[in-house]
């Protein structure tokens, strides 16, 4: 009877004690990159070749083409447990027509949607960090199809991967503290109206939305950085919270290591990128962002911009990038500050 008991005792000490080195271990384990490296060209790739493809037809706006987008994304979200913050299996956001054709002057458009999936956050879930991409392109133009695999399939699915790898983390308990709403809007080649539209009519309130990181085009190399295409567009970083600046900055040097280049970020710049993806409508509202971009090229806004000239190592580095950023905003201790905001206003009063 001893001998069993002293073998059963054995036994649970044994389990107890492999249990603590398990633990242990996992806790020495780097989450964020655990994550980050489920997020992958070949995935990146199978989407694009699909959500670029011509069975899409350029994603026109209000456009049959667009309509399989969207339940492209959808699908996927479904099927990946990743929920709605609408309720229930709606993740589309109604755009009516009518206040799409009042706020453009690109043509008559019908009804369109935005597509959003959430994953709420396990200690402040009334925080909301969005990351964000347009979901549409240019259509059918004299029976050619624009593609549009860079602008903006890239952003879109390199969104479709980061939501995957927080899902992941979020189903073995890692997090995130904060919620993310994965934002894919409509219209932005129309005028910035799904951004628009989401940012006058939120789901959650803009003061409660942290950050805004917007992804529009980063599956390519500009003519610039043909010797260096390790790099990605930076913009907007600095411009309202020096600390979201700085975070990305460290998150870059200590995960990703791509060059950063502020080239656009300077006010004086004529491109005036600043004012032209869908971050400008949370900037509006002082809500801090990041704008990742990969510059013009040969391609842009033509038929030629085809996923068969995507260069998917890079696409995976920067996706990996604003995974990481997304991380560490989601799970820091404080909520990123937008001091330069708050400057803006107290200069009003004067």
């Amino acid at each position: 009877m001893k001998k069993i008991l002293y073998v059963a005792s054995a036994i649970a000490f044994m389990a107890c004690s492999s249990s603590k080195d398990a633990s242990n271990e996992d806790a020495n384990v780097d989450q964020a990159a655990k994550y980050a490296k489920t997020i992958t060209a070949k995935d990146l790739g199978t989407h694009l070749f699909t959500y670029a493809s011509d069975e899409f037809e350029g994603r026109e706006t209000g456009e049959p083409g667009q309509k399989k987008a969207v339940e492209y994304l959808k699908n996927f979200y479904v099927n990946k447990g990743i929920v709605s913050p609408i309720g229930s299996d709606d993740y589309f956001q109604e755009v009516p027509a009518e206040w799409i054709n009042k706020n453009t002057r690109r043509g008559k458009f019908k009804d369109s949607e935005n597509v959003l999936a959430f994953i709420k956050g396990t200690e402040k879930p009334d925080e909301i960090v969005v990351i964000s991409a347009h979901l549409d392109h240019e259509g059918v133009k004299d029976g050619v199809v624009y593609n549009g695999a860079d602008d903006d399939g890239s952003g879109t699915v390199a969104i479709l991967e980061i939501a995957e790898a927080f899902k992941m983390a979020a189903d073995a308990g890692k997090g995130p503290k904060r919620s993310i709403l994965f934002l894919h809007v409509t219209g932005e080649e129309k005028g910035l109206l799904g951004s628009k539209y989401y940012t006058e009519n939120p789901i959650f309130p803009i003061a409660n939305t942290v950050c805004d990181l917007n992804i529009d085009m980063i599956g390519r190399i500009d003519e610039r950085h043909k010797e260096n295409p390790n790099y990605v567009y930076l913009i907007g970083s600095d411009k309202l919270s020096t600390e979201l600046h700085n975070l990305s900055e460290e998150i870059n040097t200590k995960y990703t290591n791509i060059s950063l280049d502020y080239k656009y970020n300077d006010e004086k710049d004529p491109n005036r990128f600043y004012y032209r993806s869908d971050h400008y409508n949370f900037a509006k509202h002082n809500v801090p962002i990041i704008f990742y971009f990969n510059g013009t090229h040969a391609d842009y806004h033509k038929p030629s911009d085809t996923p068969d000239k995507i260069n998917y190592e890079l696409l995976e580095n920067r996706t990996r990038l604003v995974f990481h950023t997304a991380w560490e905003v989601a799970n820091k201790e404080t909520r990123i500050i937008a001091d330069k905001a708050e400057v803006k206003k107290e200069e009003k009063t004067k």
